[in-house]
């Protein structure tokens, strides 16, 4: 897919997550996604990939509220939303490549602005690494469907330290379009090898 639905744009969530329920109707078995998010962890800087090793969902509606699809459980079990398996084989090729990767937890939030620097320090005491606003979703329902999932994150920008930073879209989209080289060769890698 080029894009997505996004939850801020004024789309419920069903209509978010609808391109996953066709995946799993045309047989697709694995996910990858990959967003770009603000850096709360003070060891990140800007351009860095981060695999997704979890995620915290702040979201205001929740996927797989209403009736339940037969695809999954009513209340499915998340304790391994992102495959511990292709985490590995993304560090495996990164390490062949020499090519740096975090690791973290993603929290999700509505949006559409971006965080104040208060609210970049709650997410980072809740335990998150990176914030954005997308991709959960997703996720949450790709894993109801037994499709397994492998998340990342693109640090466009940083907050929370002492100084606040201002952000504007456009610096956070000249910071994806630099990581996404890394990324895309590393995803690349793991489908041949899949």
């Amino acid at each position: 897919m080029q894009g997505r639905f996004h939850f801020y744009e004024g789309y419920n969530m069903r209509e978010v997550t609808f391109p996953i329920r066709v995946m799993n109707e045309l047989g697709i078995e694995t996910l990858f996604v990959s967003n770009a998010a603000g850096g709360m962890n003070p060891e990140f800087k800007i351009g860095d990939v981060m695999i997704i090793t979890d995620h915290i969902n702040m979201m205001p509606e929740h996927p797989l509220n209403g009736p339940n699809y037969p695809t999954g459980p009513r209340f499915p079990d998340m304790h391994e939303p992102y495959s511990h398996n292709l985490i590995a084989l993304a560090d495996k090729i990164a390490e062949e490549k020499n090519i740096m990767l975090r690791h973290g937890v993603y929290v999700a939030v509505q949006g559409p602005t971006f965080e104040t620097p208060a609210e970049y320090r709650m997410y980072r005491i809740l335990g998150g690494d990176a914030v954005g606003m997308s991709t959960v979703p997703e996720v949450i329902v790709a894993h109801h469907c037994g499709i397994r999932t492998f998340g990342v994150s693109i640090i466009t920008d940083l907050g929370g330290f002492d100084a606040p930073v201002e952000v504007s879209h456009e610096e956070v989209q000249k910071a994806a379009n630099t990581a996404q080289p890394i990324m895309t060769e590393i995803m690349r890698e793991m489908i041949k090898r899949s």
